[in-house]
């Protein structure tokens, strides 16, 4: 078996498959995923170095790509159709490379707030694992005094409690679960996007639904010829009053765009 990390919700209705961001897991997605039941099943999945899923000695976005298409063959029935993919920034970058590798496993792509170009203000999330890797975690005493120490360098609570979601607690005390030094060494390579010859493929010619949050700089118009290139049927929809984490911040309206692009003939 993989060292991918799922959970399954629903068991009726084609299969849509999630990928979250950077020091995300597959269960930021759980009430997206009950939104479409039952319509839909969805498996949330825990990439390499977050959640439940192993970790690695490097980040490679291709690796990642394949350990994913891995698990999709091994958790689907060989008789399925292919299966919706949606990834979110890392998850996205992820679930493109994927597509294009596997077009076989893929119906319908929905990549969120992101794009396969280099860049995707890696500076923001190096301010933010630089604040998480100077927690004192043998000092700590609960995650409410983690959540006070973190207050000014990350002065958004929603984005605090995101991250702190990765805090466990064991009889050691508490850690990181994700990778935290791998994945912040790897900022620069997290930012990058694979080129078409290591990939190995040049297009994927299925339908693409692309969104944007309206308040997001992690696309740009001079984005969309590098997405159409590959992705030649993207349709792009930018939703009002989101920023990068458009599913949580604009939940409904995500939900909504999915059943109306998965449900097309």
């Amino acid at each position: 078996m993989s060292d991918i990390a799922t959970r399954l919700i629903g068991q009726t209705g084609p299969r849509v498959v999630f990928l979250h961001g950077l020091f995300g897991r597959g269960k930021n997605f759980t009430s997206i995923a009950k939104a479409l039941a039952p319509d839909y099943s969805s498996l949330l999945v825990d990439l390499p170095n977050h959640g439940e899923s192993a970790w690695t000695d490097s980040f490679d976005y291709i690796a990642i790509a394949d350990a994913v298409a891995d698990t999709i063959a091994e958790v689907t029935e060989p008789e399925s159709q292919p299966v919706h993919l949606v990834g979110h920034s890392l998850g996205g970058k992820a679930a493109m490379v994927l597509a294009l590798r596997r077009p076989e496993l893929i119906d319908r792509l929905v990549v969120v707030d992101i794009a396969p170009t280099s860049g995707g203000a890696s500076g923001e999330f190096d301010h933010l694992l630089t604040s998480l890797a100077a927690l004192e975690l043998d000092s700590l005493t609960s995650r409410t005094q983690a959540d006070e120490a973190l207050q000014e360098p990350i002065a958004d609570p929603r984005v605090r409690g995101f991250l702190l979601q990765n805090l466990r607690l064991s009889a050691e005390g508490y850690s990181w679960q994700p990778n935290l030094t791998l994945l912040k060494d790897s900022l620069p390579r997290i930012g990058d996007f694979p080129s078409t010859d290591e990939i190995g493929a040049q297009s994927f010619d299925h339908p693409v639904l692309w969104m944007a949050g309206e308040r997001s700089d992690y696309i740009s118009e001079h984005d969309l010829p590098t997405m159409r290139a590959l992705f030649p049927r993207t349709n792009l929809l930018t939703v009002k009053d989101a920023g990068h984490w458009v599913h949580s911040e604009q939940p409904q309206t995500f939900v909504s765009a999915l059943r109306t692009f998965l449900g097309r003939g």
